[in-house]
């Protein structure tokens, strides 16, 4: 019985394993994950979670700290995931995050990311 129990073990264990690799990002959707928080960062928009404004680098700042956390569990394993689940809106509150760059109209910042998404993809080699 409890070389069964071993077994059992063991097999959950390799199997936990064996999805925490499935689970990891490829090296371009790490590359697309950084770009898109580095564009915040860059952007000189304002951001808006919880109904404050931060400044972009306050955004870059938050949204690496939810970064982390996803990838962890392996929550994040392509770009649209990470805004989809992390970028979008808050975990605390469920209220959504939004963009506002110069006088435009705030927009949810998973619309902005989303076409900063497909502006980074038009733009690579």
């Amino acid at each position: 019985m409890n070389a069964n129990l071993a077994i059992a073990a063991l097999s959950l264990a390799l199997l936990g394993a064996a999805t925490a690799a499935q689970a990891a990002p490829s090296p371009q959707a790490e590359r697309e994950t950084e770009r898109l928080i580095q564009a915040l960062g860059q952007s000189g928009c304002q951001f808006e979670r919880n109904g404050s404004w931060y400044d972009a680098a306050q955004a870059q700042e938050h949204l690496r700290k939810k970064l982390a956390y996803l990838r962890k569990r392996g929550l994040a394993d392509t770009a649209e995931l990470f805004i989809e689940r992390g970028a979008s809106q808050s975990s605390f509150s469920g209220q959504p995050y939004h963009v506002r760059c110069g006088k435009a109209a705030a927009t949810t910042s998973a619309a902005w990311l989303q076409a900063k998404l497909v502006q980074l993809r038009a733009a690579a080699p």
